[in-house]
């Protein structure tokens, strides 16, 4: 039986990332609830939700052309921390069904995310909005705002929706939280994000290394109508050992349905309350630009004279074998080399109608060693697909597909920050804004960056992390060995593997928490405060 979700009850950004819905822009807004009593904090923050309730977004606004619901110029959507829910006086019965890492918060799990990598300090380096050590519940964020700008509305717009949303908070008790850079720097009032530009002003997937980002989504049931979900699935879903895919148990991104064990987790009652809904990590990465080009450069002459290639060919070559996809997104897995590379884009050109399949429908079960794509490249770490299969090798006809792999996805959703150039340097402001979307922070995102990012033993690898946004020892006594990448060579070739060493921190990060996302239905019985677990 097909699922069928209520748009109307999910917020915009979770079904479909905004970028593919035409907004480019917008920005983040941080809130704390005010008042002098447990009961004002309550009564000041539930009048606010309820005035904004008309203006968020759902899921409507990313239904086809064809619908009546045309999207808003400026999406508006909400979420909140755990102090935030308790500050709005919801029940304690509700907030105890909430998972034990929401409740921790993000800094809480600094050692499982690898935040506190640096050391003791590791914290410093936060933006001042997100610093809440020693701060009391009261102090913290409670409240997130996104806004999105659609290609059509202009700056103004988004001004005047900032201004409008910072008045009737304003209006109603709850204040704007600035801070968003390190201290020492500019403590801006809010967090822009952007879309990179081209020379000509259009939007490109790119984000500051230069990579095409946010290629491969994962695709649930009910995210599509039933005639496109099983053609959008393929190289997005769940592939089965014989190559079939399937989309996804919706359970695993949204909160109350089914998910890839078959089954409706627990969570915060009412149900009401909980379903349609689901968890965010809001998490602001830095990119240190600067190291980045300056590895990749001397790099690349190394790679080229050990390879005997072209040093223009050994950078891309790097790049993708570091990526697990070619700087313009092209798979490994569909382009093993740049020959193959330029024969693939001369064969499906951008914009044509085969490539956005290409780009997606591959499994690794002919590549188990890594040779084409390296088992350690950022892409097969985070979404391994077929990789961790036991039986590929053992016994083909038992092989069970991605189901290693299914229970890990994550939503990719957020736009980039700051602008760079080749000349950037690593105190600019540059970065990424990655909102991570699914049902269970622990069990996905997580697990995810624990065990795949920040490890190599499912990748064969030891304790060599990821190269692009793992943490990179540099031989110190507190992290080890300096961290290193390894470009393995064709077994057949004689030739050894190519041992890039003395990774720098290419990516930082600068704060973030853990949000919930309610649905509509949850944030009208917020408002209200009808939030009734019995």
């Amino acid at each position: 039986m097909s699922v069928v979700l209520d748009l109307a009850d999910i917020q915009g950004n979770i079904l479909e990332a905004y970028p593919k819905q035409g907004y480019f822009k917008g920005r983040t807004i941080l809130l704390n609830i005010g008042g002098d009593s447990k009961t004002s904090r309550a009564a000041n923050g539930r009048h606010f939700v309820t005035r904004l309730l008309p203006r968020v977004t759902t899921a409507l606004a990313g239904a086809s052309a064809s619908d009546a619901v045309q999207p808003p110029a400026i999406a508006v959507n909400i979420a909140f921390t755990f102090y935030g829910l308790l500050m709005l006086g919801v029940p304690t019965r509700t907030l105890r069904g909430l998972p034990d890492e929401f409740i921790d918060g993000m800094a809480a799990r600094a050692r499982m995310l690898g935040d506190d990598f640096s050391g003791d300090h590791w914290q410093d380096g936060w933006d001042t909005v997100w610093q809440n050590k020693g701060k009391p519940p009261e102090a913290a964020v409670h409240i997130l705002i996104v806004l999105n700008q659609h290609y059509t509305a202009s700056a103004a717009d988004l001004d005047a929706t900032t201004e409008a949303i910072v008045a009737l908070a304003a209006e109603n008790g709850v204040s704007v939280l600035a801070g968003h850079n390190p201290p020492g720097k500019e403590q801006t009032l809010y967090q822009d994000i952007t879309a990179l530009f081209d020379a000509n002003g259009k939007p490109t997937p790119k984000e500051h290394f230069g990579f095409s980002d946010g290629i491969s989504d994962p695709v649930f049931e009910g995210q599509y109508p039933a005639d496109r979900l099983q053609n959008a699935a393929i190289g997005q879903g769940a592939v089965d050992g014989n190559g079939v895919w399937r989309a996804l148990a919706a359970g695993e991104f949204l909160l109350g349905y089914p998910d890839e064990a078959q089954e409706i987790p627990g969570s915060a009652m009412p149900l009401a309350f909980s379903r349609n809904g689901t968890f965010m990590a809001y998490r602001k990465l830095h990119e240190n630009v600067g190291a980045w080009n300056k590895f990749i450069g001397e790099q690349a002459e190394k790679f080229a004279a050990f390879r005997g290639i072209p040093v223009d060919v050994a950078r891309e070559t790097l790049l993708a074998k570091m990526a697990g996809r070619w700087s313009d997104g092209v798979p490994l897995m569909k382009a093993k080399d740049y020959a193959e590379w330029q024969a693939f884009n001369e064969k499906f050109p951008v914009d044509s109608p085969e490539r956005e399949r290409e780009l997606v429908d591959f499994t690794y079960r002919k590549d188990i060693d890594g040779e084409q794509c390296p088992m350690t490249s950022h892409t097969r770490r985070v979404n391994t697909r077929d990789a961790l299969d036991p039986w590929v090798q053992t016994d083909p006809k038992q092989a069970s597909g991605s189901v290693l792999n299914n229970r890990r996805r994550i939503l990719r959703r957020g736009l980039p920050y700051g602008s760079s150039d080749p000349e950037a340097t690593d105190d600019g402001d540059h970065g990424i804004v990655m909102l991570v979307v699914c049902s269970s922070l622990a069990r996905q995102f997580e697990f995810v960056q624990q065990q795949w990012i920040h490890y190599g033993l499912d990748a064969n690898a030891g304790n060599d992390t990821c190269p692009i946004v793992g943490n990179h020892s540099q031989g110190d006594a507190r992290n080890g060995p300096k961290a290193k990448f390894v470009v393995p060579s064709e077994q057949d070739s004689g030739k050894p593997p190519y041992i890039a060493e003395g990774l720098p921190q290419f990516v930082e990060t600068r704060g973030g928490e853990y949000f919930f996302v309610p649905s509509l239905t949850a944030l009208r019985m917020i408002g209200m405060g009808t939030v009734d677990p019995t």
